[in-house]
């Protein structure tokens, strides 16, 4: 299912990455607000990941960023599986 069609969606926001320089990546909310992402430890240490960032942010490509911890999701635009999040009934 996709994250859009749930009531919880006001917890994230889109945001496009606007500067990766490690251990930073730089992002502009749809408001024109820059946050800093908030990057943990594994994904500061996995060189796939800081790839993948990099190939994000060429392609200008919009992704979802918790409100509150301005984190990037996992699941990208959809629900999870599982119910890790606690958004589903």
């Amino acid at each position: 299912m996709l994250l859009d069609n749930n009531p919880r969606i006001k917890n994230i926001m889109a945001a496009k990455i606007v500067k990766v320089f490690y251990p930073q990546i730089i992002v502009q909310t749809e408001t024109g607000h820059y946050l800093p992402v908030n990057i943990s430890d594994q994904q500061r240490q996995d060189t796939i990941f800081w790839e993948s960032v990099q190939d994000i942010w060429h392609a200008q490509l919009w992704v979802p960023i918790g409100r509150k911890f301005h984190q990037l999701l996992a699941d990208d635009w959809l629900l999870p599986q599982r119910d890790e999040l606690g958004l589903l009934n």
